[in-house]
């Protein structure tokens, strides 16, 4: 790139790619190999022992992954960003990096049902607790912080929900105890949030939703924002104590700003081996290129399908932060002033079973437990993507008995109102 300081748009289709320098081929090669050749003994003992970065073994990284790394670090104003199978992996290595057996970390209520799961039941095994916060009460996370408290987690743009959270009060209580802030940025996007402007020190990412956008591939990202000093209060030893595998070397005082993502790549995805294909990376990569012309098409849809379904007398409410009238419309306007997003939820009169029909009877709408595709997506969540949980916690959790879950997709917004109304109407 020539500028200086390029505009979004052209850091969608440029950062971290050039011409091929062997080829020449424009577009970024899918380097389908498992390994790469040592130049010499010494190049190979260089590469292991990090004092020399380059391509080992496509498990740790790989010249496709790294241009999509390059590419989501500089949209999110990060220093550094480590590519993955997906996101749910994306956040097991941000735990595994941060926590010890009984440390404990602070989690919204409000959050993708599959992470509250991931947080409630799966990390237990790790002895890593979760406390559950109120996503509209930044005071309610401080209550929660003790001498065990490594981290606090938010969603930028909360799933099922689509409200938005303040990032920058969260992010005050998370420096008051210098603890880092890590920010889910998969239904915002940095077209739409950049949360590291806001004081988050780590954002995360599945990239199969929004980022990748065309429903095709896996992946997760994880960014480190380069800010948070991790050798500040020795509770953090992954970074700022010895490696014994790596012959002492303290990752912190080595790597500076980019130590975080560093310690995600080679003390997480080494062992654990949660990598993204180069396939799945150069897709999401090309997805990327059209991310700011896709999200505002969602954006200015979902605004127009909310608009219509708040007048529909089968519409018991809507719950979309675009509409000037939501109590959720203030930080919309703070955080996210280009549009609301795609993703929100309403409430169809006759509770459960009327919730369940609707979703049968949509036909231009894919019934599935996905969000961020082209295609316009409807799930009926308390019945799939939160069932494992109580109807108090579905609730708390924005995915009541009676909610419906739309991803606005980029269609012609006509369609879409179309197949909506033909569907309330069977209702």
């Amino acid at each position: 790139m020539s500028s200086e300081n390029p505009g979004f748009s052209t850091m969608a289709v440029h950062a971290g790619a050039a011409p091929d320098p062997t080829t020449g081929a424009r577009a970024t090669p899918i380097y389908q190999t498992t390994s790469f050749a040592f130049r010499d003994a010494d190049h190979a003992a260089a590469l292991f022992g990090l004092q020399e970065f380059g391509n080992i073994y496509t498990r740790i990284m790989n010249p496709t992954q790294a241009v999509l790394e390059e590419r989501v670090a500089a949209l999110e104003g990060g220093t550094a960003a480590l590519a993955t199978a997906s996101g749910h992996a994306a956040q097991l290595l941000i735990f595994h990096t941060l926590m010890r057996p009984g440390d404990n970390f602070i989690a919204a209520n409000r959050l993708y049902g599959g992470s509250i799961n991931q947080f409630g039941h799966a990390f237990k095994s790790f002895d890593w607790q979760v406390r559950w916060a109120d996503a509209f009460n930044p005071s309610s996370f401080e209550a929660l912080i003790d001498e065990r408290t490594r981290a606090i987690f938010i969603e930028s743009l909360a799933n099922p929900a689509g409200t938005f959270t303040d990032i920058a009060a969260i992010a005050a209580v998370a420096q008051k105890h210098g603890i880092p802030l890590i920010v889910d940025n998969t239904m915002a996007t940095p077209y739409l949030v950049r949360p590291l402007e806001h004081g988050a020190d780590i954002v995360v990412h599945s990239l199969t939703k929004f980022m990748g956008g065309h429903g095709n591939s896996m992946g997760g990202i994880i960014v480190d924002g380069g800010a948070f000093d991790w050798s500040k209060s020795g509770n953090y030893p992954m970074l700022s104590e010895p490696r014994p595998e790596y012959a002492g070397i303290v990752l912190h005082q080595t790597f500076g700003n980019f130590a975080f993502a560093i310690a995600c790549r080679v003390l997480g995805l080494r062992d654990f081996g949660p990598s993204i294909s180069p396939f799945n990376a150069f897709m999401i990569q090309t997805g990327i290129e059209t991310l700011p012309l896709r999200m505002q098409r969602h954006c200015d849809n979902a605004l127009a399908v909310a608009e219509w379904l708040k007048k529909h007398e089968k519409v018991a409410w809507v719950s979309y932060s675009g509409l000037s009238d939501d109590p959720n419309n203030g930080l919309q306007q703070r955080y996210s002033p280009k549009g609301a997003g795609a993703v929100f939820t309403f409430g169809v009169k006759g509770g459960y079973e009327a919730g369940k029909k609707l979703v049968e009877t949509l036909k231009l709408f894919s019934h599935l437990a996905n969000i961020g595709d082209t295609r316009s997506l409807v799930i009926h969540p308390a019945s799939t993507t939160h069932r494992q949980l109580s109807e108090e916690q579905q609730i708390a959790a924005g995915a009541g008995p009676d909610v419906i879950r739309l991803s606005v997709g980029i269609e012609d917004v006509k369609d879409i109102i179309a197949d909506l109304d033909q569907a309330l109407a069977g209702v």
